[in-house]
């Protein structure tokens, strides 16, 4: 009878145990397989714990109302007069005028009027000073109004009535012709990106901010007023009658001239 070696004979044994016990083979293998899984959808969540070398560096917005906000911020208004005829002229009572009504939108505290001093003025100050008071007072600034003094900085040149007030003031947060990469580079490869560059849009954002007449409509709508009832009742009674409510504008052509009608 010939004689078997230990691996033919580790091999028979393994086989007729498999061939007697196929139960517990089919749940190795579903084991090994699980394991197999496990280790599978394990690997893309290791990555979490290790940082991306990519997105560790800073980053440009490519919004250019997130690289150039406009910011609300307190600043000083300022008005300078010059008296004429040693009082306050029209022109300088219609700007006294503006100066108030911004103040009643936009300001807050009191109204300071500086007159200058270590110069020779060709006017009553105290005069002055009662005009200006009179002229906010009439148009709607008549909060507390502070008398003071500032040093004329050249003797020799007209010194302002300086009038001034703490109020809200739109501008970008960030400074405009800064060009911090370069667009015509040829050592790198950021000008093939597509994207716009830093100051893009940084004109606009400014000019927004000097043209908008309340700042606080940046941050919200102002309200609505009352609908016109006279319009809605016309309206309802028309849908009501089965007319058409759209309005009819009637617009009627005319000529300029005769010039060229023969």
């Amino acid at each position: 009878m010939p004689t078997l070696t230990s691996v033919q004979a580790d091999h028979l044994e393994s086989t007729s145990m498999r061939q007697r016990h196929p139960l517990n083979t089919t749940m190795q293998r579903h084991a090994r397989f699980g394991v197999l899984a496990a280790a599978l959808m394990a690997a893309p969540l290791a990555g979490c714990g290790v940082p991306d070398r990519l997105a560790t560096g800073s980053t440009m917005p490519d919004d250019y109302r997130a690289r150039h906000p406009i910011a609300l911020s307190e600043q000083q208004y300022v008005l300078d007069i010059f008296p004429g005829g040693g009082a306050i002229d029209k022109p300088a009572r219609d700007r006294i005028r503006t100066f108030a009504a911004t103040y009643v939108r936009d300001g807050q505290g009191p109204v300071v009027i500086q007159l200058p001093t270590g110069v020779r003025v060709q006017y009553d100050s105290r005069r002055v000073v009662d005009q200006i008071r009179h002229e906010l007072a009439a148009n709607g600034a008549r909060g507390y109004v502070n008398v003071g003094t500032y040093p004329a900085a050249n003797p020799m040149v007209a010194s302002p009535i300086r009038l001034s007030y703490v109020g809200l003031k739109a501008a970008v947060a960030t400074r405009c012709g800064e060009w911090p990469r370069d667009l015509a580079s040829g050592s790198s490869v950021e000008g093939w990106e597509n994207k716009p560059y830093w100051n893009f849009g940084c004109s606009t954002q400014s000019m927004l901010a000097n043209q908008v007449a309340n700042p606080r409509d940046l941050v919200n709508p102002q309200g609505e007023t009352p609908g016109d009832s006279a319009m809605r009742t016309r309206a309802i009674t028309k849908v009501r009658t089965g007319d058409d409510p759209s309005t009819k504008w009637i617009v009627k052509n005319s000529s300029i001239g005769t010039v060229g009608a023969d």
